[in-house]
């Protein structure tokens, strides 16, 4: 049995300003800084060390790693990064598409805006993860990814009804035990904002 954390990036500009933050990248705030030394300290005062350490290739998700970790080696992935919401980038989150009834995603809206579908963010986080935790030697990881990209993943191996127990803060904490090619969630723990 293997173990994975994922977690979420820290606070950013972005976030701070309500901006849609997808494929671009804006930095961590002070208090993004913070939250990030906050879920070190969780890691440390429990006991919990890693044999690797992932992130998306995006700066706030890197930034955060390199602080959970101490700045030890933390491995680059295109995989995990946050969902490409095109044209929409770095606008108002008040432009975001209303979901519809008995819908739990965007679909395939942000496709006709040089986005990416849901389907296709859902399909590369799995992968990802899936490859990663395959690897040697790989008992115990952490990887920081993004809400979006987490969401999506977590929407295949989670009942909604679980997914609703979930606070989608930054740096919240998803941990999943992992075997035979299964993810199968243990927690989560959230900062309150």
């Amino acid at each position: 049995m293997k173990t994975l954390y994922l977690m979420r990036h820290g606070q950013t500009l972005f976030n701070l300003r309500g901006k849609i933050q997808g494929a671009c990248d804006s930095p961590l705030t002070e208090k993004g800084i913070e939250q990030a030394k906050i879920a070190r300290d969780y890691f440390s005062n429990h006991g919990i060390t890693f044999d690797s350490v992932y992130s998306s290739t995006q700066e706030r998700a890197v930034d955060t790693a390199e602080i959970v970790c101490d700045y030890k080696n933390v491995t680059r992935l295109k995989g995990v990064k946050e969902w490409n919401f095109g044209i929409f980038e770095s606008e108002s989150e008040q432009l975001n598409p209303k979901i519809k009834a008995g819908e739990t995603s965007y679909g395939d809206f942000f496709v006709d805006y040089g986005g990416e579908s849901g389907d296709q963010v859902q399909n590369r986080m799995n992968t990802t993860l899936l490859e990663m935790m395959e690897q040697e030697k790989h008992q115990n990881i952490l990887c920081v990814s993004h809400g979006g990209s987490m969401y999506r993943f977590i929407q295949k191996w989670l009942s909604q009804e679980q997914i609703e127990t979930i606070q989608f803060t930054n740096c919240c904490i998803l941990k999943f035990e992992y075997s035979n090619g299964q993810f199968l969630f243990q927690e989560s723990i959230s900062q309150e904002d």
